[in-house]
């Protein structure tokens, strides 16, 4: 770090950046000095996450971006080309007797200097090459020569330059008077030093913080331009290397930080050195504080699922907006700012326009078949962290990594399925829940993933042998009436058929195709789970397709897969028996094809009710001790296993319900 400050100190020794490397953002230098991993995050990850503060700050900055950028060139040096070596210059030279005499005898109008007149320059881009930063500055007041009548047409030059930066927030409170944050001071010094560079006069710069409305001075010292130079080449080792820096320690910055559901700092550092306990109703490390982590992420999404799954329906876009057709009468519109993800079933037409603006904001969109077989899924590029996914191939093409990973993940599925049988069977099966305990407490003890997959496939048996104890709709809740509410003779007769076609009497797990009510929406809910899980492991950086426990096969998720096991029970499974046990699905949504039976779009509907409720119900962590929904619990889990990748944790923990 030292040598790299010393090269871009000294001008004679500084080396040439590389040919490919772009110059660096002086408001991602200022996010260095505020926080390195914030720092890292966005420069290096591009990563971004709007917020209240970042919109509010967007919002001030309107004004000033519609400026034009256009300002007044620098005011020449005096050129000394042509004189004689040893001999001064007249601008330098001292004044004879005569020259004295006259300066004293002149009047104060003829040795008066022109008047000086302010002008402003908005949005101005500007770099150094001595640097290689680059900066926007938001406004700079340029001191000119006030015009005359007689050089009107004459081209004027700055003689000064003051910049001049717009912050939302308040000054630091010093001892005798305001001053600057690190951050500001370094993103208003590195300002001043890109004016100098580019031959303007600056020796000063503001900041005027709106909260209280004070403008608080800058002034460029040797010392101050020797701690910019450090903190840049401290910034670029960071940016550099394939480690990320490690999160604040209890920090009141990651309260109003929008990247705080990505950082994960309290989370992070509650993990660091974990050891889990042996006891499997404890989830806390063994060397975690004892203290819960702030929740420094939002308890659910405000943004919701978009599911199309009526054929024919074609989806454009106006004005930020999903406009849904059907032919040429619109069925609804839609902001994009509302939707997390679009789910396509089946023959549902997206336009270019569309699929490009759904790209550009980073919304994902989904495609299923009409059955709900999940096919694939498209997304924006807006994720460039390739230090994730190395890791990711790296541990993937080593076999003890990826079956101490599959033994967590597999022994989290047992456990999981073992307490739905005792929270929600009619009798829970002693034999069934004693022996899924044991077959848990061998998985570490496995060699391989063949047997893993044995023990999990022992364990499944189990479970869906007694499955059906938990499904609580029987031929004496048909023939429950309301009172009032009496159905028809004609309904009745309908009701009978369907009854007779369709039960929700399950014997056994049936995939390709499902032959019964209950296996359709336990295949439906499965795909719905592995496209959110992918969703997941992209939001995070990762290669969806490349897992541990399942091993890769062409067009399947592996590691979607991977993180959809220890949500099985508590997602997929949960969802298909709150529809069922609750009324929201029956006999009536079920179509038969074949051997296979599928749901109506009626039934879909309902169903993607269902999911999505269930989705955005909210838990208590059971490591953590927060309330989160499901659905940033799927993408909690991601960013933990992102995190042991990368070594900042010693283990991955998996979710296992209390």
């Amino acid at each position: 770090m030292l040598e790299v400050a010393e090269s871009l100190t000294d001008p004679a020794t500084r080396k040439p950046a590389e040919k490919n490397q772009e110059p660096m953002r002086a408001r991602m230098l200022n996010e260095f000095v505020y926080c390195p991993r914030l720092f890292y995050y966005e420069q290096v990850e591009g990563v971004f996450v709007e917020n209240a503060d970042t919109a509010r700050g967007s919002a001030i900055h309107e004004k000033v971006d519609r400026g034009k950028g256009a300002l007044l060139r620098a005011k020449k040096k005096q050129s000394t080309e042509g004189e004689e070596p040893g001999v001064e210059s007249q601008a330098s030279a001292e004044p004879s007797a005569g020259e004295t005499a006259a300066a004293e005898t002149m009047t104060p109008a003829e040795d008066a200097e022109p008047p000086m007149e302010t002008i402003h320059s908005r949005s101005a881009m500007m770099s150094s090459t001595r640097l290689d930063v680059v900066a926007k500055m938001d406004l700079i007041e340029v001191k000119v020569k006030a015009r005359s009548a007689d050089d009107f047409f004459a081209v004027r030059e700055a003689q000064s330059v003051t910049p001049v930066d717009y912050k939302a927030g308040a000054p630091r409170q010093g001892v005798d008077q305001n001053e600057l944050w690190d951050a500001d001071k370094m993103q208003l010094g590195l300002q001043i030093l890109i004016l100098r560079d580019n031959g303007y006069p600056c020796d000063e710069g503001v900041i005027y913080y709106r909260a209280t409305k004070q403008r608080v001075r800058l002034v460029m010292t040797a010392e101050i331009e020797a701690w910019i130079i450090d903190r840049i080449a401290a910034a670029r080792v960071v940016a550099a290397s394939p480690t990320i820096p490690p999160p604040l320690v209890n920090s009141p910055k990651c309260v109003r930080c929008s990247l705080a559901p990505v950082c994960l700092p309290d989370e992070t550092r509650l993990l660091v050195g974990a050891r889990p306990l042996p006891s499997e109703t404890s989830r806390f490390p063994a060397n975690a504080v004892a203290t819960s982590p702030r929740r420094l992420i939002a308890a659910r999404d405000d943004e919701r699922a978009l599911y199309l799954n009526t054929q024919g329906y074609r989806v454009g876009v106006k004005s930020e907006r999903l406009v849904i057709k059907d032919g040429d009468s619109v069925i609804d519109e839609v902001r994009m700012n509302d939707v997390t993800h679009v789910a396509l079933f089946g023959n549902i037409q997206l336009s270019t326009q569309a699929v490009q603006e759904l790209c550009e904001q980073e919304i994902p969109v989904a495609y299923f078949s009409m059955g709900g077989w999940f096919y694939g899924l498209t997304r924006g590029h807006g994720l460039k962290n390739v230090h994730t996914r190395i890791r990711q191939f790296a541990a993937a093409s080593n076999p003890l990594q990826c079956l101490a990973l599959a033994q967590k993940i597999v022994q989290a599925k047992i456990r999981n399925h073992r307490t739905m049988l005792m929270r929600l069977h009619v009798q829970p099966p002693a034999a069934a829940v004693q022996g899924m305990k044991e077959i848990a407490g061998r998985v570490p003890s496995a060699r391989g993933l063949d047997e893993l997959l044995g023990m999990e496939g022992a364990a499944a048996a189990l479970y869906f042998q007694n499955f059906a104890g938990m499904i609580k709709v029987g031929e004496d809740d048909l023939d429950d009436e309301i009172p009032g509410l009496e159905m028809t003779q004609s309904a009745e007769k309908k009701r009978k058929v369907e009854a007779e076609a369709f039960t929700f009497d399950f014997t056994q797990r049936r995939r390709r195709p499902p032959t019964d009510p209950v296996n359709a929406l336990l295949s439906l809910a499965y795909s719905l789970l592995a496209k959110d899980c992918t969703i997941a492991s992209l939001a995070v950086g990762f290669d969806p397709y490349v897992g541990f426990y399942h091993q890769p096969r062409h067009g399947r998720p592996a590691l979607a897969l991977d993180l959809m096991e220890e949500f099985r029970p508590l997602i997929a499974e949960s969802t298909v028996l709150t529809a069922i046990n609750n009324r929201m699905i029956q006999s009536g949504h079920f179509v038969r094809a074949g051997d296979a039976v599928n749901l109506s779009p009626q039934g879909r509907k309902a169903f993607f009710q269902a999911y999505e409720q269930r989705m955005n119900a909210l838990i208590t962590h059971p490591v953590f001790d927060y309330k989160v929904s499901y659905r940033r619990v799927l993408e909690l889990q991601a960013r933990l296993l992102a995190r042991h990748l990368t070594g900042e944790i010693p283990e991955y923990v998996p979710m296992i319900t209390r």
